[in-house]
């Protein structure tokens, strides 16, 4: 199926595989969207991958093809090719790169969606530059990647690094991966909204949000939080404060680990940046140890936004088919 001209640099596809929504994007060697196809994201493994062939199908009709690449939130195999766990999707140790490569006569590629976000910035992006880079996504939890040396680092069995899930309060709130007090209980979209039902409950005061969280609780959601932020909302301003605390806090443990010299902030709640970043910037200072007597890491927010994961994959998709390529072509020149 494969529409590729001999010799050209290929152009990729890169496919975010969402929970609710798959976004599939043509992407050029310079990291640039030229074409989008969207579908929902259907509930079986099967019906999710029809969904996925069609939507390469119709960008092949348009463009000459050489590879695709897959982001995925869930728990990807060490060659990429399986994925071992994903919590929104109906995949479970699945050779899902296998499956579609098959299906489409095109080699497939899949990466966690984290990495694809950290490598499209890297390449092309707010990490540009970095060498130990790390890349904190925060939307409804926190993802996270890390750059050592300007190579991804995956772990041992494809699943590293889980920063969300850093323990960073003892017997705090109850996270959905089994444990208290994750990192992302108090630092996500989610936690705007469980922070500021707190902060009612123990010091009520008198605002906007406050009336409407008094009026319908499962309302409140991490955007309404952000825009009430903005509008000058008493509570929501704290509940920004805290916020940003625990993003200072956060970043100064993963500092002391990692020592990066740069953090790029992705995910959702990245948009509403200039209502915290400045005050988490202080907090890192202040908390990191050594603090006063050490570079800083940098900390910026993510240039390419909700696109990081598509170009990422594409770009890393094109990467090993043009290394398969040149394997290949050196086994021929030896015979």
């Amino acid at each position: 199926m494969t529409h590729r001209i001999a010799g050209a640099r290929p152009l990729t596809v890169g496919i975010d595989v969402g929970g609710t929504n798959i976004r599939a994007s043509v992407i050029d060697t310079s990291g640039e969207v030229l074409d989008t196809v969207q579908a929902p994201t259907p509930h079986s493994a099967k019906a999710l991958e029809d969904a996925l062939a069609r939507s390469v199908r119709e960008l092949c009709e348009r463009h000459p093809i050489g590879a695709v690449g897959l982001a995925v939130a869930g728990f990807i195999n060490g060659d990429r090719s399986t994925v071992r766990f994903a919590p929104h999707l109906p995949w479970q140790d699945t050779p899902v790169a296998q499956r579609l490569t098959e299906r489409l006569e095109l080699p497939v590629l899949l990466e966690h969606d984290a990495n694809a976000a950290m490598w499209a910035e890297y390449r092309f992006g707010a990490a540009a530059g970095g060498h130990n880079v790390v890349l904190v996504a925060i939307g409804t939890g926190i993802g996270a990647a890390l750059l050592i040396d300007g190579q991804l680092y995956r772990g041992t069995h494809g699943v590293a690094p889980e920063l969300g899930h850093l323990q960073v309060v003892p017997q705090g709130r109850a996270c959905p991966c089994g444990k208290r007090g994750c990192w992302e209980r108090y630092c996500s979209g989610t936690a705007l909204a469980d922070t500021a039902i707190e902060m009612l409950a123990t010091d009520p005061v008198r605002s906007v949000l406050a009336r409407d969280v008094f009026r319908d609780p499962g309302s409140l959601t991490g955007r309404r939080v952000a825009n009430a932020a903005q509008d000058g909302d008493p509570l929501a301003v704290r509940v920004m404060e805290d916020f940003a605390r625990w993003l200072g806090l956060g970043l100064a443990f993963v500092s002391d680990i990692f020592d990066p010299d740069l953090v790029v902030i992705a995910g959702g709640v990245s948009s509403s940046a200039p209502l915290f970043l400045d005050e988490a910037r202080e907090e890192y200072a202040r908390s990191v140890t050594g603090a006063g007597h050490r570079p800083l890491a940098r900390i910026r927010t993510t240039q390419l936004g909700e696109a990081a994961g598509m170009i990422g994959a594409a770009d890393l998709a094109r990467a090993a088919l043009i290394e398969s390529e040149r394997k290949s072509s050196r086994v021929a020149r030896s015979h």
